[in-house]
């Protein structure tokens, strides 16, 4: 196939949220906790009949990294680790439940989910350089595998932040957007980068 022909056919990305890690639900950031077997269960399940990418692209992160080599192993796929699909940096946050935090300094989580903006945890990345850092490596996917169906195996704020460019949204609002462990998201987009959201939280 000539490279005009691959550049005018639509490109898909199916974006895989890591299922449960070890501890269960908590602010993880860049804590590299592994999957827990209930989370190895969902990521399965959620691929289960499917092997109809082209190319994996991963998170280094163990929770996102491990299944994604495992799963090309099954299928003969290339898996490819891209460190700008990391999850954000919550800061003081990592490591802490919901509960925990509330009971610290109470409406601090709340504040956080209605303008995540301006009230980012102590130390934690900035929004702009982490939507950034998505967007550019994003946009490196597509370049790289044109006309193809890529699975990206990421986390919450990633596919987060990709949908946010794909329906336009500020920043602010990205924490409305609820992505359950193993739920798949599905974007196409031809030549000229025109997106389109085809599923989002399916298992």
């Amino acid at each position: 196939m000539s490279v005009a022909n691959v550049e005018q056919r639509e490109t898909e990305i199916e974006l895989l949220r890591h299922g449960e890690p070890v501890g269960g639900r908590r602010y993880r950031g860049k804590l590299d906790d592994p999957l827990s077997e209930t989370g190895w269960e969902q990521m399965w399940c959620a691929v289960q009949g499917r092997d109809d990418w082209q190319q994996i692209v991963t998170s280094p992160l163990q929770r996102c990294h491990a299944f994604a080599l495992a799963l090309g192993e099954r299928h003969g796929l290339p898996v490819a680790v891209d460190a700008r699909f990391a999850e954000v940096g919550f800061g003081s946050w990592e490591g802490w439940t919901r509960q925990e935090l509330e009971a610290q300094e109470p409406g601090q989580v709340v504040r956080f989910l209605q303008d995540p903006v301006a009230h980012r945890p102590p130390g934690a990345e900035l929004m702009d350089d982490f939507i950034s850092r998505v967007h550019a490596g994003l946009g490196d996917v597509l370049q790289a595998y044109a006309g193809q169906r890529v699975l990206l195996v990421a986390h919450a704020g990633v596919i987060r932040a990709v949908m946010a460019q794909v329906l336009g949204m500020s920043p602010a609002a990205m924490y409305r957007i609820h992505v359950a462990n193993a739920g798949l998201t599905r974007i196409r987009t031809d030549r000229e980068r025109t997106f389109t959201l085809v599923s989002h939280g399916s298992t």
